[in-house]
């Protein structure tokens, strides 16, 4: 499982205070903590606009880069801050973009950009005809990704498509919509990585925590590798260990007996 971590951003309260104040000792920590708990891509989003949120990233991904060599993940809609993210970057480590979709202008505004970088990009399945409701609805959309981005020359194993969670608790069937695309898509298009931002799916309903976990289970199970999460989540982490051993993604249950003899299935 590739684990993006999602805790450097702007839009979380103490974080955007973080950002405005230049904080490096709490940017650092995060950074620092998420590291050590087992990520492997560190997402550093400003929460910002404009011109600030130009100096914010890169303020940002010099801060986080001072303290782990992990690839960062550049998460923003604007090109200006993925062009300022890329100047500052010095890690060795292959970086990630976050985002692309299927919507005309936004492919436009970045697809070349995405190539010449040589990075590593999340691609929404999301087009012009909007959110996905069905299974077909991402599959569809995500077949015009890695279409658009393999015959640009971004190979397959760079690719993270993101099928899109939604909230259970306004469909009852989007956990089924979304388990039913990951299949589908990880059955065509094997080298593709699948992640997600699964904490969406108990959006709104009590005993979050419990849903997403179960939920992490299940994505696992249908082919899933890769999330947008709280690498300190400890349960998250140990019920992902758990599920990749039970879906034979972990040769000799390896990765499961290192994690229980060192205490983190506990």
């Amino acid at each position: 499982m590739i684990i993006i971590g999602e805790l450097i951003n702007g839009t979380r309260k103490r974080v955007g205070q973080a950002v405005a104040d230049r904080d490096e000792r709490y940017i650092s920590n995060l950074a620092a903590q998420q590291a050590e708990a087992g990520a492997d891509f560190i997402d550093c989003n400003p929460g910002t606009v404009g011109d600030a949120e130009i100096s914010d990233m890169q303020w940002l991904v010099e801060t986080v880069q001072a303290v782990t060599d992990l690839p960062i993940s550049f998460d923003s809609p604007n090109p200006a801050a993925l062009h300022a993210a890329f100047e500052v970057y010095q890690t060795d480590a292959v970086p990630m973009i976050n985002s692309i979709t299927a919507e005309q202008e936004k492919l436009d505004a970045l697809l070349d950009f995405v190539v010449e970088s040589g990075a590593n990009v999340i691609a929404l399945a999301l087009s012009d005809q909007g959110m996905p409701s069905s299974a077909e609805d991402r599959v569809d959309a995500s077949a015009s990704l890695i279409g658009v981005l393999t015959e640009a020359g971004v190979p397959a194993e760079r690719i993270f498509i993101d099928p899109l969670v939604t909230p259970l608790g306004t469909d009852s069937k989007a956990g089924c919509s979304f388990l039913g695309a990951v299949r589908a898509i990880r059955d065509q298009w094997p080298a593709v990585h699948l992640t997600c931002g699964l904490s969406n799916i108990s959006f709104g309903l009590p005993q979050r925590r419990l849903l997403n976990r179960i939920f992490m289970a299940q994505a696992i199970a249908a082919g899933l590798d890769s999330a947008i999460m709280d690498p300190l989540d400890a349960e998250m982490m140990a019920t992902i260990c758990t599920a990749e051993a039970l879906a034979g993604c972990d040769e000799w249950c390896t990765n499961y007996i290192s994690a229980a003899r060192a205490g983190r299935l506990a």
